[in-house]
């Protein structure tokens, strides 16, 4: 009758443990799968980054920008050659490579945009005055929509020389029928009576002050 006695009452004292046991399994089981309870911090930034689909995504790539230089700049490579007229007088140096077209006593050279003239007239000295009132009307009587930007003596290796600097309207491409704007300078050279007015121009905008530079700096009177 003892055995019985203390058998039942292991019984009693096993089936608590088991319903203890069994409710911790399935309160572990609810934690686990999310039902009933907040997510940590972690698991929420965790959840944020990846992609609702499941799938990752490439991190995109901004395309390099592209730079293009203004129409009529001349490149820094450019190569530059000694031109000398048929008359001796002067000698200057142009860019290789560029379209050359003689007249009698004057020359131009053309590529693209850029144009550089040289013309050789019987006359005065000039100076700041005479290029005020009789050079510059007469330029603007012949270039379009004429914009004085200034006029000023300059040093070059020959000399002291006038420079009258103003803006004009191109002539219209041959193929396209575009026109730009042009940023021009003119420098007047003189010596014993000769006057050798270079003209320099391209459109507004591009950086060509070192190449109008080498080009004026190298003029040189021969006789």
């Amino acid at each position: 009758m003892e055995n019985a006695s203390a058998a039942g009452t292991a019984k009693r004292r096993l089936v608590p443990a088991l319903v203890v046991s069994v409710m911790g399994l399935m309160a572990a089981g609810c934690v686990s799968s999310g039902t009933g309870s907040a997510a940590t911090p972690q698991q929420q930034s965790r959840a944020a980054s990846v992609p609702a689909s499941g799938a990752t995504s490439a991190p995109t790539v901004a395309a390099a920008g592209t730079e293009s230089p203004p129409p009529g700049d001349i490149p820094d490579s450019t190569v530059y050659l000694v031109y000398r007229p048929a008359s001796g007088q002067y000698q200057v140096k142009v860019p290789e490579g560029w379209a050359r077209t003689e007249t009698p006593g004057a020359v131009s050279f053309t590529d693209k945009l850029n144009h550089i003239a040289i013309t050789t007239v019987r006359a005065a000295a000039p100076t700041l005055t005479s290029a005020r009132a009789t050079e510059v009307p007469q330029i603007q009587g012949s270039a379009r929509h004429f914009a004085l930007a200034g006029i000023s003596a300059v040093r070059r290796s020959a000399g002291s020389v006038i420079l009258i600097r103003y803006s004009a309207d191109s002539q219209p491409d041959p193929v396209t029928g575009k026109v730009y704007r042009d940023a021009v300078e003119r420098y007047e050279f003189y010596r014993n009576g000769t006057e050798a007015i270079v003209t320099l121009s391209g459109p507004a905008g591009a950086d060509n002050v070192d190449p109008w530079r080498i080009v004026t700096d190298s003029f040189r009177w021969l006789r």
